[in-house]
């Protein structure tokens, strides 16, 4: 008998109200669960001692929490709705929309579903099984089915009605699991004729926008409120810090908290009267919030934990290199049939094997088209590679990316000629933060920090901070205006 158990909750969509998340959390806590986790679809997961998994389980079924024990019979539904808000695409979709699609589902879907914002590189199109991504005509949706098992994926025919998604992907499902049904028309055929649906044509493919990962930690200013987006190194969140926070929510009204793919939490809706008691919680529980950009760009397995230490191996090389990974996420795989999300992939490999053990294990690296981790088609970069390789061969690969950024980004050479040439000493300068890239120009000043427009950043006193992220002023850098991005 294994002496631990991996317990999951589906978290559909990846949205949770306070009330809801603070009674599970009170309910492991009293079976000695002390840490969860959030895992890549956007799920709670902890780990369970045998002994008390009895009493949990009689919990959880008094309250009617639906829950599994290391199984993925019922994968949960994934979202963009983490980044609402928060991350503005300026397309149609909205929060209502998404809970008007969760509302249809009345089922436990046992394919994977996922629902995207087409403006957003924030959570992946098609690691799904079914595959919803809004289209440019409101309320009509895209469908990219993947068969189980398979790398293969082809679009519905006709765009789908908001109204419609459940009942279509219920219907999809049947035909899929229970008919056995895999191929693009006999599956077309078999549920069309089933029930009729709301569609219009789909007349071309989904236009993939170039990946870049909002900086999603820390406070962050949208509008007149704040949202907080919470990470940790080693992707586990203290039951007790976890409480807290479900308590401020529900003290201060806010109504929903996000998971996201990244393994990180996302809570929106902070008025600003109550950033100080958000602060408070965070220096109670020790948490930081001023972690690396490339840090956060990555994906690992939920059940292993040799993906987090190969992370932390790559990252401690990045640091001490300083190397550019701007624009990449990277994802690691060490186990043959799951799936992460990434641009650049390392996965895993035993050399030996004495039953389920792997005695030596190599690295294989690849990168996807473009370098966009939606893309479905990986390039092999390197194979079989040492643990002590990965990193430098890894750095090779963002330098090639680099490349090919520069050589696509470059203007030709005459189209700055009848462009007069302006002094370096006479270009205006401004100072960013290196967190958010917030930008500081002098010729405005600050208004939400009361600095008036005309201060230099030279003179702003020693505690200014950030007015989006709070970072210290130190962390600010000069630079060129023509030089933003």
């Amino acid at each position: 008998m294994r002496d631990y158990y991996t317990l999951k909750v589906n978290l559909p969509a990846g949205i949770v109200s306070p009330g809801a998340l603070q009674l599970v959390l009170k309910l492991a806590y009293d079976a000695k669960v002390r840490t969860v986790r959030f895992g890549a679809r956007q799920q709670l997961l902890m780990t369970v001692h045998y002994e008390d998994m009895r009493f949990f389980e009689k919990e959880l079924k008094q309250h009617q929490i639906k829950y599994e024990i290391n199984t993925e019979q019922f994968p949960n539904i994934i979202s963009s709705y983490c980044g609402e808000e928060v991350f503005r695409t300026g397309a149609w979709l909205r929060e209502s929309e998404y809970h008007t699609v969760l509302d249809q589902f009345d089922y436990q879907p046992r394919l994977k579903v996922n629902l995207s914002d087409a403006n957003q590189s924030f959570t992946p199109f098609f690691t799904g099984n079914l595959n919803f991504i809004a289209s440019p005509e409101p309320h009509f949706w895209f469908l990219y089915i993947r068969p189980k098992q398979r790398n293969t994926l082809f679009r519905w025919p006709e765009l789908v009605y908001t109204n419609d998604i459940g009942r279509l992907a219920k219907t999809l499902e049947q035909a899929m699991l229970d008919q056995a049904i895999q191929e693009e028309e006999a599956l077309y055929n078999a549920v069309t004729t089933a029930q009729p649906f709301v569609t219009q044509p789909a007349s071309q493919d989904v236009e993939l926008p170039d990946f870049s990962l909002p900086y999603y930690e820390g406070f962050n200013r949208y509008g007149q409120r704040s949202w907080l987006g919470l990470y940790r190194r080693d992707e586990q969140f203290s039951i007790a810090f976890l409480l807290d926070v479900c308590a401020l929510c529900l003290k201060t009204r806010v109504g929903e908290l996000c998971t996201t793919p990244w393994k990180s939490l996302i809570i929106k809706g902070i008025e600003e009267k109550d950033r100080a008691a958000w602060s408070h919680i965070l220096g109670k529980h020790n948490i930081n919030v001023r972690h690396a950009a490339n840090e956060l760009a990555w994906q690992t397995e939920d059940y292993t934990t040799d993906g987090t230490q190969l992370k932390s191996y790559v990252m401690r090389y990045f640091e001490k290199n300083d190397t550019r990974t701007f624009g990449l996420c990277f994802g690691v795989q060490t186990q043959p049939k799951s799936e992460v999300f990434g641009s650049v992939l390392i996965r895993q490999r035993p050399v030996f094997r004495v039953g389920k053990l792997a005695l030596f294990s190599v690295y294989d690296l690849y990168y996807t088209d473009n370098f966009n981790p939606n893309s479905r088609t990986y390039h092999l970069f390197e194979r079989g590679l040492l643990k002590i390789h990965v990193p430098a061969q890894i750095e090779r690969l963002c330098r090639k990316f680099s490349a090919r950024r520069l050589i696509r980004n470059d203007e030709p050479l005459d189209s700055k000629v009848d462009q007069p040439e302006v002094d370096v000493h006479e270009r205006p300068k401004v100072h960013q933060c290196s967190h958010c890239f917030t930008v500081y120009d002098s010729q405005f000043g600050e208004p939400l920090r009361g600095v008036s427009n005309g201060v230099s950043f030279a003179l702003l006193s020693n505690d200014f901070t950030c007015p989006t992220c709070d970072a210290p002023k130190e962390d600010f850098f000069e630079i060129e205006m023509a030089e933003l991005t």
